[in-house]
């Protein structure tokens, strides 16, 4: 499956490429479907906030979808606006331990909007806050409360407000076309990046989330392209002869690690990317490919099948030394890194023909099957490391998935128009 990968992004497509260099807003969003929850969750009420039909409810839906809570906003014992309007008893007997409650108020500058987090079985205000913001940035603003109280309830930093990037294949007048878009981790406000005739690959985002690099065809062969998200512009980074593919941006934005086979063979190149001088990593018979760096930069990640069938291996950049990371299994590959750098969330085949996401323990290479479907490919962790969006297929449809690591709540990302591949979950601003 490596090897074919590899020819595929080689092939060359037919068609004339059709820019869109300006960031605009897509035809449609990708659906929310809850594909897996777990009933065992704490509870917590979102009760609708005054003067508000859109914060509070993405409020709600990005605390569900986080699989640490059961959210609500109807059938409420009732719907108080401020903490001091809380019936402490009320709740109790309701046996809902957290409320969430606000409001939204017009102002000169936009909107204000004021909410609090209640704990019912400690009669205490966790957390209250107001914020000022734009009418048009309400969904951001959700987002951010949502992340706010999730971080208060759990420790960890929530990544509702992150974006991330996919690959929307479809049709359109009989010719099929490629879109790299990006859209808030709940589906929603996608925005096309470019559009071609030509196959759009591998997506991957730079250390501040502000830019994107990937391979395009647009010329009828592969070439690595880094396209600022606000201004729309972008460079060439590799167009070399041969194979052009994979790439991976620094954690200090100033290098690239890329698959070129310039020399004959797939191998690593490391890429300064302000100067464009290459540096060829690694030096094998086999084909190298989907290099990935490690948090601290210091190492990476990537697929190789130079032990006679693809597993993945970690090089470190310091004395060039190689060491197998996976060993469970005939086929390891996509290999990426958590945000701490403890675990791997890879392509895994344990036998037969499917195709699963699993995540491996780094201290005990442990590996555990992450995914129920039997077609997964392209792992990519969320900023807090708690989600992994992938993709796959169901029946006819090719969409998105985000599962927990702890596998108990998984949602489905379809698309209306078309298959949507290759998710990179940006990483936090």
């Amino acid at each position: 499956m490596l090897k074919l990968r590899l020819l595929t992004a080689c092939i060359v497509a037919s068609s004339a490429f059709l820019p869109a260099l300006t960031t605009q807003v897509a035809h449609a969003a990708l659906t929310f479907e809850v594909a897996k929850a777990f009933e065992e969750a704490p509870q917590i009420a979102v009760v609708p906030f005054a003067s508000d039909n859109v914060v509070y409810s993405i409020v709600q839906s990005d605390l569900q979808r986080s699989g640490k809570f059961n959210s609500a906003s109807t059938n409420l014992p009732e719907r108080p606006t401020s903490s001091a309007e809380i019936n402490v008893a009320t709740w109790q007997n309701s046996g809902i331990p957290y409320v969430v409650v606000g409001k939204v108020t017009p102002s000169d500058d936009g909107l204000q909007i004021q909410y609090e987090l209640f704990d019912v079985k400690k009669n205490t205000r966790l957390l209250g806050e107001v914020l000022q913001v734009p009418a048009s940035r309400q969904r951001e603003a959700g987002h951010l409360i949502a992340d706010k109280i999730y971080q208060a309830l759990t420790g960890i930093q929530g990544d509702f407000s992150g974006q991330i990037a996919y690959v929307l294949r479809n049709r359109e007048a009989g010719k099929l076309m490629y879109t790299l878009q990006i859209a808030d981790t709940d589906g929603q406000q996608p925005k096309t990046i470019l559009e071609s005739p030509e196959p759009i690959l591998s997506p991957t985002w730079s250390p501040d989330a502000r830019k994107l690099a990937y391979v395009s065809f647009e010329t009828k062969r592969p070439a690595i392209y880094l396209q600022d998200l606000a201004t729309g512009q972008r460079e060439v980074l590799a167009q070399f002869k041969g194979l052009n593919g994979a790439p991976s941006i620094s954690p200090d934005g100033q290098k690239m690690l890329f698959t070129g086979s310039m020399d004959g063979n797939p191998e690593v190149y490391e890429m300064n990317i302000a100067t464009k001088r290459i540096s060829r990593l690694t030096r094998d018979t086999a084909i190298d490919t989907e290099a990935r760096y490690s948090p601290d930069g210091k190492s990476f990640v990537f697929t190789s099948d130079r032990g006679g069938t693809p597993q993945i291996y970690r090089y470190d950049l310091d004395d060039g030394s190689t060491r197998r990371l996976t060993f469970s299994g005939p086929f390891n590959a996509r290999g990426t890194l958590s945000s701490d750098g403890r675990s791997l969330a890879l392509v895994h085949r344990k036998a037969g023909s499917q195709y699963q996401v699993a995540v491996q323990d780094l201290a005990s290479g442990v590996i555990s099957i992450l995914t129920p479907t039997p077609l997964d490919e392209s792992p990519s962790f969320s900023p807090n490391g708690q989600m992994v969006v992938y993709a796959t297929r169901e029946g006819s449809r090719g969409m998105l998935s985000i599962m927990s690591v702890d596998g108990r709540f998984r949602m489905r990302l379809p698309s209306e128009q078309g298959e949507v591949r290759e998710p990179a979950w940006a990483p936090r601003r």
